[in-house]
């Protein structure tokens, strides 16, 4: 039943940010309709990690992280890569984001983010009752493991943050880690156990739950490319299969795919994508009871309902190149060195595109041209665990009344 304040809204992108934003405006009231050029949950919510990471608030862009860089870029192993045919093309974005990684505001970003995350899993608890899946939400704490003391060294202010901001996190040994996970090599000696976390066990089922309670609840979706935008004084309205949809407000949250939707409206934000990949072994033919983080390699290996999943790894190639087959092969490779015995004779491999803005914070404000227009993409590594804060966000800006989230960080205007 519409409110008396009811609006008509719509919103781009069927991912998890959009799916939670257009069900959390459904489901006060307003008449939503989700629109995307893909199926819902079929882009990173189909195929990142599944961890709700609600610790991990530290920036991306660090002095720590960029110190190691280079070693990154020239390891076939590691967690970087550049196709350097796109370093000219993402020259200007990494310049800002490098410069980021050395600013003053380093720990104030930090703090903002946290604000999106912390209260994430026991968003996701309730959110699952909503959407009757709640099987799909383990409540767990995991593993950061590394091969040896000194690597493990450069994540300790990390974690010494993190516990100031009130986590638990416990540093174990080799001995520990075997008693925790026995299917794990015995090469890793050092590493956190962070407890309190969680993680989604099939992260496009939760996507699919969440899109159906907003269906039933009456909202629409519809499915094609959108190829024009304009935000009035009066409305707004886009061009879709060539049809056009007019709506009260707008809200823009397409992923990686956002800077080219807000381009149709004359704003250009540093939004590049950071190309991800996972393998996925649905007979592992080994157990691990935790999401487990490689340290050195920075990836994830998450028990999934249909079997073992190694997700990670960072390539900036644009969002048109074709899946690196070399790096596919180097995150199978590596999670075999991380579970010896671990079974990928069936394993299905997955590119996906992480939206990253150059001080690793996301966008969630008024477009700076238009009232009624809404951003909320930019989540980075975090769009899982962001998306139930942003949701709200995004209903509150929709109202134009005060949210319980400082956000000032997020706006747009600090790109302008």
């Amino acid at each position: 039943m519409k409110q008396e304040n009811s609006q008509t809204i719509i919103v781009i992108g069927a991912g998890i940010i959009g799916v939670l934003s257009a069900l959390q405006l459904q489901r006060e009231g307003h008449s939503v309709t989700l629109v995307d050029k893909e199926l819902p949950g079929s882009g990173c919510s189909f195929g990142n990690a599944g961890i709700i990471a609600r610790s991990s608030f530290a920036p991306l862009s660090s002095p720590s992280s960029l110190l190691q860089v280079p070693a990154w870029l020239f390891n076939p192993r590691g967690p970087l890569s550049i196709r350097w045919r796109y370093v000219c093309t993402m020259l200007p974005w990494l310049a800002k984001y490098l410069a980021a990684g050395f600013r003053k505001d380093y720990r104030a970003r930090g703090e903002a983010l946290n604000t999106l995350t912390q209260d994430a899993l026991q968003r996701y608890q309730a959110l699952a009752e909503l959407a009757q899946c709640e099987e799909l939400i383990e409540k767990t704490d995991y593993l950061q493991v590394y091969r040896s003391i000194k690597a493990r060294q450069k994540s300790d202010a990390d974690m010494q943050w993190r516990k100031e901001q009130g986590f638990k996190i416990e540093l174990v040994h080799a001995k520990e880690i075997q008693q925790l996970e026995p299917a794990l090599s015995e090469q890793f000696v050092s590493g956190f156990l962070i407890r309190d976390h969680g993680y989604v066990k099939d992260p496009q089922a939760l996507v699919s739950a969440l899109f159906n309670t907003f269906t039933a609840l009456g909202g629409q979706f519809v499915q094609g490319s959108v190829t024009d935008i304009e935000g009035g004084e009066k409305n707004c309205r886009i061009s879709v299969n060539k049809e056009r949809l007019y709506s009260d407000k707008l809200v823009i949250a397409a992923g990686a795919f956002s800077a080219k939707l807000i381009a149709l409206t004359g704003i250009s934000i540093p939004l590049e994508t950071e190309r991800g990949y996972h393998v996925s072994s649905p007979t592992p033919d080994l157990h691990i009871s935790r999401p487990i983080m490689d340290g050195d390699r920075k990836f994830f290996v998450t028990p999934m309902n249909d079997g073992c999943r190694a997700a990670g790894m960072v390539e900036f190639a644009g969002l048109s190149a074709k899946p690196n087959v070399d790096r596919l092969q180097a995150l199978q490779k590596s999670a075999e060195d991380m579970l010896p015995g671990l079974n990928t004779d069936a394993a299905s491999h997955w590119l996906g595109f992480r939206p990253t803005l150059t001080d690793s914070l996301p966008v969630i404000s008024v477009a700076p041209n238009c009232p009624r227009i809404i951003y909320a993409f930019g989540h980075q590594h975090l769009g899982l665990t962001c998306a139930p804060a942003t949701a709200d966000i995004v209903a509150d800006l929709v109202m134009q009344r005060p949210s319980n989230i400082a956000i000032s960080a997020f706006d747009a205007q600090r790109f302008l």
